[in-house]
């Protein structure tokens, strides 16, 4: 991803990884205002290029009866909302074509689920929107197989791609990372590692996904070790009472310390 090709971006000739952070889903204004603030003067601080991330809405949800969201254009006009008032941009995930022009009007970054990426259909919609597209690597996908998600972006006439890596199915109920698919992703976009999704315990009885986070910092300086470009993480003041991913989540209070030992260890890389 060329930052200086995302509009509002700061920092840009930083030599920090990039963040994209914020909350599972857009509960609303109040809470996202108030992740938003925080992140931003955090990442200011640390000359952290910032993009704040927010699902307008939840479409991938294990029951009917889990939150999906507070209406479609509430939500993304409160990420407008978001990126105008602290001069940021923004990513939200889309599910649906009709989700890829609509989503644009409001963010800088479409992102491509998980589970979606390889619906042809979807990424070309959103590659032809203009706008950057995150990948999100399939679970159940190699990170060679990734290259053939960024060739349909690159074909659409879309050169802003960007691979996430969010974990591999390890059985059932647990995910694991393969740091050898960093540089394996690297040699086709920019690859950021999710910390925070790789940490899910995915399809558990109760309908209702676990966690480790306590796995956070591990898994997130290990990425940076390994030389992703970015990190992708989801955070909240109250975890345990957010309506998604609350279970793998960082809390919003521990950010700033894990940013300053990433940012140590991204500055001993560079040394190399």
């Amino acid at each position: 991803m060329k930052l200086e090709n995302i509009p509002q971006i700061r920092h840009i000739n930083s030599n920090n990884f990039f963040l994209l952070a914020g909350p599972c889903a857009i509960e609303g204004e109040e809470m996202a205002m108030r992740i938003a603030e925080k992140a931003v003067a955090i990442t200011d601080k640390l000359q952290i290029p910032y993009v704040f991330k927010g699902s307008f809405k939840k479409a991938n949800r294990s029951r009917i009866d889990s939150f999906t969201g507070i209406g479609d254009e509430k939500a993304l006009k409160i990420l407008r909302k978001v990126s105008e008032t602290f001069n940021v941009p923004t990513v939200t995930d889309i599910h649906e074509i009709s989700d890829a022009e609509m989503a644009a009007e409001y963010v800088d970054v479409l992102q491509i689920p998980a589970f979606l990426v390889r619906q042809t259909d979807l990424v070309v919609a959103a590659a032809n929107t203009g706008k950057t597209i995150n990948l999100k690597k399939g679970q159940f996908m190699s990170p060679e197989s990734m290259q053939h998600a960024v060739q349909k972006v690159l074909d659409c006439g879309n050169e802003q791609a960007v691979i996430t890596d969010r974990g591999t199915m390890f059985g059932y109920q647990d995910m694991i990372v393969d740091f050898r698919g960093i540089p394996t992703m690297k040699q086709y976009a920019p690859v950021v590692l999710d910390v925070t999704h790789s940490l899910q315990q995915p399809n558990q009885s109760s309908g209702v996904t676990g966690g480790r986070p306590e796995m956070i910092g591990t898994i997130a300086k290990a990425g940076i070790a390994a030389g992703v470009n970015g990190l992708f993480m989801e955070t909240h003041f109250d975890p345990a009472n957010a309506k998604s991913d609350g279970a793998n989540m960082l809390h919003l209070d521990l950010l700033e310390n894990l940013l300053n030992q990433l940012v140590a260890i991204r500055q001993t890389i560079n040394n190399f």
